[in-house]
C-alpha cells in the first residue's frame, strides 16, 4: 500500500538498527531495557533512535507481553455527582500522578446503570487493563466479584463492599466522625442531628455509626435523615426534613461538605443564621468547605494521596510484589472554621 503524499514514514527498529551500526536484536534488547548490553550499544542506540525519530509501537509490544499498560479507575457514581465531587477528582488526579510516572495509562470509567455494569464487565473480561482502582463500590457489586474471579490487580478507595479480603486504601470513617461530632457536642449543642448518605456504602454506614457513638445517650433516631448520595441537592433535602421534624434543631453533622453546603443554603433561605442559631460541619475539607459562607468546619481527609496510595498497591501487585492484604488507612483531621 502506497504512503499517502505527505505522509512521513515512520522509522522502524530496522532503521535504528542500522544507523547505529548493531543488530535487530540488540536494539530490542535495548528498547525492552534488557541485561546484558554493553553501554556502548546503549549509547549508539539511544544516539540512532534520536536520528531515525523513532517512536515505540507500544501496542505491539504490550501485545507481546500481554500487558496494556493501563489501569482502571472505576467510579460508582451517578454522572453528574461525578462531576460534582470534587474528592473524585482529587483522587483521580493522585492516581494519575503515579501512574504515570510509571508508564501506566489511566482509563475513567464511570459506572451509573445496569447498562454500565454490562459494558464494564465485557470490557473487563477482554483484558483491556491490567489492573483496577474501584472508588464507592457499594454491597454486592457485581464489578467487585469479577474483579475478584479474575485475580485482577486492584485497590479500592475505602473498604471493599461486603467486607471482602481485597487490597484497599481508606480512612478510619466512623473514627473521624465521632471525633468531629464529639467537637460539636463539646461546643452546647443540644439537638444535634445528622444528614447521613451514602448508607450502602461503608464509607456513609460507617460515619453514621461514628454519629451514633459520639452522641451515646443522646442520640435521637429522628434527628438523622438519610439521603442517597453525598451531594448537595441530598443536603437540601435532608436539612428541609431535620427542620421539619425539629424546627428547635441547632447542629447539623453533614456526611460530606457537599451535602453541607446544600444545608447551608436552606437556612441561609429562611433566615436562620449559622452558627449563632445553628451550627453546621461536613465531612472531607474540599473546596465546597472553603466557598460556603461562612467557611465550613470539616474533617480533612487525603483524597489525592487516597488515590495515589491505591495506584501504588495495584502497580504493586503487577510487579509480583506482596502487599498489606489488612489495607491502609491514612490520616484525618479536623479543621473547625466559623460554621460551628
Amino acid at each position: 500500500m502506497t504512503p499517502s503524499p505527505g505522509r512521513k514514514k515512520r522509522s522502524t527498529i530496522l532503521d535504528v538498527a542500522t544507523v547505529a551500526g548493531i543488530s535487530r536484536g540488540t536494539v530490542s534488547r535495548v528498547l525492552n531495557g534488557e541485561p546484558y548490553v554493553s553501554d556502548e550499544a546503549r549509547v549508539a542506540v539511544n544516539k540512532a533512535i534520536k536520528e531515525v525519530g523513532y517512536v515505540p509501537n507500544m501496542a505491539a509490544r504490550n501485545l507481546v507481553r500481554q500487558r496494556s499498560q493501563a489501569v482502571g479507575l472505576l467510579i460508582h457514581e451517578p454522572h453528574a455527582l461525578f462531576l460534582e465531587d470534587p474528592n473524585i477528582g482529587s483522587i483521580m488526579l493522585g492516581a494519575n500522578t503515579v501512574l504515570s510516572q510509571a508508564g501506566y495509562q489511566m482509563v475513567c470509567l464511570i459506572i451509573d446503570s445496569e447498562l454500565d455494569v454490562n459494558r464494564i464487565g465485557q470490557y473487563l473480561n477482554g483484558g483491556s487493563i491490567d489492573g483496577a482502582i474501584v472508588i464507592s463500590a457499594g454491597e454486592n457489586d457485581p464489578i467487585t466479584e469479577l474483579i475478584e474471579q479474575l485475580a485482577m490487580a486492584s485497590a479500592f478507595v475505602g473498604l471493599p463492599p461486603n467486607h471482602r479480603p481485597l487490597p484497599f486504601v481508606s480512612i478510619d470513617n466512623k473514627k473521624a466522625a465521632a471525633e468531629i461530632t464529639a467537637r460539636l457536642k463539646a461546643s452546647g449543642r443540644t439537638q444535634i442531628g445528622m444528614i447521613a448518605s451514602a448508607l450502602g456504602r461503608a464509607a456513609g454506614a460507617d460515619r453514621l455509626a461514628g454519629f451514633e457513638d459520639a452522641l451515646g445517650s443522646s442520640y435521637r433516631p429522628e434527628l438523622v435523615a438519610m439521603v442517597e448520595h453525598f451531594s448537595f441537592d441530598a443536603g437540601i433535602a435532608g436539612m428541609r426534613e431535620l427542620l421539619e421534624r425539629c424546627p428547635t434543631i441547632d447542629a447539623v453533622f453533614a456526611a460530606s461538605d457537599a451535602v453541607a453546603a446544600g444545608a447551608l443554603s436552606v437556612l441561609q433561605r429562611i433566615g436562620r443564621r449559622v452558627p449563632e442559631d445553628i451550627a453546621v460541619v461536613g465531612f472531607d475539607d474540599s473546596v465546597w468547605a472553603q466557598r460556603t459562607n461562612p467557611p465550613l468546619s470539616t474533617v480533612r481527609q487525603p483524597a489525592s494521596e487516597l488515590g495515589a496510595q491505591a495506584a501504588e498497591l495495584v502497580l504493586a501487585q503487577l510487579r509480583g510484589e506482596e502487599i498489606n492484604r489488612g489495607g491502609v488507612y491514612l490520616e484525618t483531621s479536623i479543621v473547625w472554621r466559623d460554621s460551628a
